[in-house]
């Protein structure tokens, strides 16, 4: 075994996982996959009145933290590692009710999480459809002529949370109009041009885009003067 100072801080008692095979000094039983030294013999957790613990493997932080915290009665488990001439932890024994109430306590929480993302969902859900409302109302108020119907699936697909699109942009959500006029741009260069087969075709994106520029214009100009024949 390596020298004391090579241990890593531990409350309680202190259990290894041998590299190489040990037999308990008092009961002669063995190999060990666990021991603990006593007098710098190997002991097994029976004789050294460790055998009715459970092992918890590290990786759950919170759960461990919890399982000690229950435990009466706990233990630090390390290993030596030869490349970094260390010990290192690997879990910790602890009784068995103390584990069980640890792992209710650690559900409950993943079930309160839970519930609380079902919360924020259904609040980002409503908070979405409200700014999708209010970006169509802005499409209808820039471009009457606009179908009811069209301008919600417009608003709809420039706000999708995690889009990336122009309308999660910070000019999308203050709703100014350069945001709300790409949004529809884009929207009648892909459904109301050959913008799309141009571009499957091999058409360079501005060369295609500068094609269909005219037909854009159009179906804008016609949205627009719809309201202003209305006004009048």
């Amino acid at each position: 075994m390596a020298p004391r100072a090579t241990l890593p801080p531990h409350p309680g008692p202190l259990v290894f996982q041998p590299l190489k095979r040990r037999h308990c000094a008092e009961c002669r039983r063995g190999p060990l996959p666990l021991l603990v030294l006593e007098d710098s013999a190997p002991r097994c957790l029976d004789c050294a009145d460790l055998g009715h613990l459970v092992f918890l493997p590290r990786g759950d932080t919170a759960l461990t933290r919890r399982a000690r915290e229950e435990s009466a009665l706990s233990a630090v488990v390390v290993r030596f590692n030869r490349r970094q001439s260390r010990y290192e932890r690997q879990g910790v024994l602890v009784e068995e009710e103390a584990l069980a109430r640890a792992e209710q306590r650690c559900l409950a929480d993943a079930e309160a999480r839970r519930r609380r993302r079902m919360r924020d969902a259904r609040r980002r859900e409503a908070q979405d459809e409200l700014f999708a409302h209010a970006f169509a109302t802005e499409i209808r108020r820039l471009f009457p002529g606009c179908p009811p119907d069209r301008a919600r699936a417009i608003a709809a697909h420039a706000s999708e949370r995690g889009s990336g699109r122009v309308g999660r942009s910070a000019a999308g959500r203050a709703l100014t109009e350069g945001a709300v006029t790409s949004a529809v741009v884009a929207s009648v260069r892909h459904l109301d041009t050959p913008y799309d087969r141009l571009l499957m075709s091999g058409v360079p994106r501005h060369e295609a885009r500068r094609r269909i520029s005219a037909a854009v214009e159009t179906v804008l100009r016609g949205w627009t003067e719809a309201g202003l024949g209305s006004a009048g």
